[in-house]
């Protein structure tokens, strides 16, 4: 698949253009990146700011999403790029943080026509990326560094529960294009902070994001989704593994809270959905 997308795609040491030579990326200043056998190739040009998700964080993900619980998220992110983006706006779809790329394969179906490139810090997860989607190119990157892509090569980026570099993000997306933007509300997964002993989050968060993205977009459209799940105990145990609770929580006292509730829980999960526009 990175050969149908290397043209939206930029070496992270020179800026140069890249191309793609059988399983190489390269540019015209002979910087090159090899093609892992996975199918995804590295473009991370030095020191990283955040962790990467392991290898279980990754694998708990992936089998947490692929059981559906977090499906509403993904049709609610698909309707709203159904109703914000303008598919005659040249450019692909990227996904920043877009992990194992289950949103993204997602939205991806709703524009037949269009290539996408997931964008993760994580190895792990850019091998699964690879095989999301037939047109979907995975690219191991950091959301926080200049990112690997030309100026205005994407027509929609997606940003669920990831990093947002407002800046670089204004830098890739059309002029014409939308950038949409999944956070929790803080009544997300409520019944478990206390049980459980996960992060909060915090009360403000809408508001820091809304200041954090003002010099760079302006809100087109924003939507609240908030409904029920029901999780067994291996469900809770994934849904700790496979995000930033992980990096906080010691597995044995987790399995022990999680023992102590009820065979099944029903868990709220609750977003803000966020389209915008980027300033001229």
């Amino acid at each position: 698949m990175l050969n149908r997308v290397v043209r939206y795609l930029r070496c992270p040491h020179c800026v140069a253009p890249l191309a793609m030579n059988e399983r190489v990326l390269a540019c015209p200043n002979n910087h090159t990146f090899d093609v892992a056998k996975q199918g995804y190739v590295n473009l991370l040009s030095g020191a990283v700011k955040l962790s990467a998700d392991t290898r279980e964080m990754v694998d708990a993900r992936a089998e947490f999403l692929g059981a559906g619980h977090y499906a509403p998220i993904a049709e609610a992110l698909a309707g709203l790029a159904r109703k914000t983006v303008d598919a005659s706006v040249p450019g692909c779809v990227v996904d920043i943080g877009g992990g194992t790329g289950y949103y993204h394969a997602r939205v991806m179906d709703e524009f037949p026509e269009t290539e996408g490139i997931l964008l993760d810090i994580s190895k792990f997860a850019a091998r699964r990326a690879a095989r999301a989607h037939e047109r979907i190119g995975a690219v191991v990157a950091d959301a926080w560094q200049d990112l690997p892509l030309h100026n205005d090569s994407a027509s929609l980026v997606l940003n669920t529960f990831a990093p947002r570099n407002g800046p670089e993000l204004q830098r890739i997306l059309h002029p014409q294009g939308v950038l949409l933007v999944v956070t929790p509300r803080p009544d997300h997964l409520q019944e478990l902070i206390e049980s459980l002993g996960l992060m909060r989050v915090d009360e403000r968060k809408d508001e820091r994001l809304a200041d954090q993205l003002a010099p760079y977009f302006s809100v087109a459209v924003s939507d609240r989704l908030t409904t029920t799940m029901s999780l067994d105990h291996r469900a809770l145990g994934l849904l700790v593994g496979m995000g930033p609770n992980a990096w906080h929580r010691d597995a044995e006292d987790l399995a022990a809270r999680i023992g102590r509730l009820p065979e099944r829980c029903d868990v709220t999960l609750s977003v803000t959905l966020t389209a915008y526009r980027p300033l001229a």
